[in-house]
């Protein structure tokens, strides 16, 4: 009985680790990057749409290189920030902070 338990055991965590690497996945995919690049809405028109996409690139101009370089490739290109950061040979961390600071910056561009 005790050599069954122990099976069991090993079974019952192996099934809880599956559960969690699923669920780990689930929740990663859920709180990717949104990817405003195929979201147009279906009512506006097109001089509506026009004047966001320049005002868009007046702020993203308003950023440095690097900066609008990551948020273009988060933002319209839709990657993470894992595919970011191995293509322009930084951490993924170091992604996460440029992303952060350039948000709070175009939030005061916008603001002021």
């Amino acid at each position: 009985m005790e050599k069954q338990q122990t099976v069991y055991e090993r079974f019952r965590s192996e099934v809880y680790r599956i559960g969690w690497r699923v669920q780990y996945r689930a929740k990663k995919i859920r709180n990717r990057e949104c990817s405003f690049y195929d979201r147009e809405p279906a009512a506006d028109s097109f001089v509506v749409s026009s004047e966001n996409k320049l005002l868009l690139e007046q702020l993203m101009s308003t950023l440095p290189p690097r900066g609008r370089t990551i948020m273009y490739r988060l933002y319209i290109q839709d990657q993470t920030e894992s595919e970011v950061a191995r293509q322009l040979n930084l951490s993924q961390q170091a992604v996460n902070k440029w992303k952060r600071k350039m948000i709070q910056q175009l939030s005061r561009t916008v603001n002021s």
